[in-house]
């Protein structure tokens, strides 16, 4: 199994409410046949549910998914309302989301196009 997720090709978010009940075989339908992703790829899924509290992480080590789940004791997640809509997030986005804050930090350096003087 993996333990280090950070050279992981693709980050997605599934941004509105996801019905926590799911289990692996659920949640990687959902993947696959409402958002059109391969849920076998190089790439982590990432839903949260109502309460924001708790998210849940779906990933392909290659024998097999693993499915990690937590539940915060203090905060929520800022985790983004539209429910048709999912985001490929940088590792930097992930920091800030599971750190309590929004994906889009307006105060952040953002990177400039290529080009751009």
């Amino acid at each position: 199994m993996k333990q280090d997720y950070t050279d992981v090709k693709n980050i997605y978010i599934i941004c509105g409410k996801t019905d926590m009940r799911k289990g692996i075989d659920g949640l990687a339908t959902l993947v696959q046949d409402s958002f059109e992703l391969d849920p076998y790829g190089d790439s982590i899924f990432l839903f949260s549910g109502w309460s924001k509290d708790r998210y849940k992480c779906l990933y392909f080590d290659g024998d097999g998914f693993v499915m990690l789940y937590k539940r915060l004791d203090n905060g929520k997640l800022q985790w983004p309302k539209d429910e048709n809509e999912v985001r490929n997030l940088s590792q930097q986005e992930l920091r800030w989301l599971l750190e309590g804050l929004a994906i889009q930090q307006p105060k952040a350096i953002q990177k400039s196009p290529k080009g751009a003087f």
